[in-house]
């Protein structure tokens, strides 16, 4: 009788599954960080009077909770048109009826995409704030500068977030 043995192949290594991406509710809210590590949404809410940051913050949570896409914002959060198409805006009233507007932006896409962002599930991600008297409108310069954050936050692979 002879010995016979058995070749071993070798099986190929398991791929490393990468982590899943989490499509249910509620959405993370990132804030954009420039890149001299500055957070301009979180100073325009810091620089919010009275409780307005608390207010900003309350309708984030819904949006996200919504989650975004399916949000009826009820005249606070509203998707822009236009140049500004593809962001959106909370807009909220403060003391003398001054106006305050929160530019964000949806993150979402496939789950390389998001993954590839440095991004777990679907996020909102602030950008920056503005303030102005009842009945005025922002200027373009204002509207360009909020554009101008949204460009380089989509430029950063993985995003620059502040954490």
């Amino acid at each position: 009788m002879t010995n016979r043995r058995r070749k071993r192949t070798k099986r190929p290594a398991k791929p490393v599954p990468l982590a899943a991406v989490d499509r249910g509710p509620p959405w993370s809210i990132v804030y954009y960080q420039a890149d001299d590590d500055t957070v301009p949404g979180l100073g325009f809410l810091e620089g919010c009077p009275g409780k307005l940051d608390g207010e900003f913050i309350a309708v984030l949570d819904a949006v996200a909770a919504a989650p975004a896409p399916q949000f009826s914002g009820g005249g606070k959060w509203e998707a822009m048109h236009g140049e500004m198409t593809g962001y959106h805006e909370i807009r909220l009233t403060g003391p003398n009826r001054e106006q305050f507007r929160l530019f964000c932006m949806l993150e979402n896409g496939t789950d390389d995409e998001l993954r590839e962002r440095g991004l777990i599930r679907p996020a909102i991600a602030v950008l920056d704030g503005r303030r102005k008297p009842h009945r005025t409108t922002l200027s373009a310069a204002d509207y360009r500068a909020v554009k101008k954050l949204g460009e380089d936050h989509k430029r950063q692979y993985p995003r620059r977030i502040a954490s």
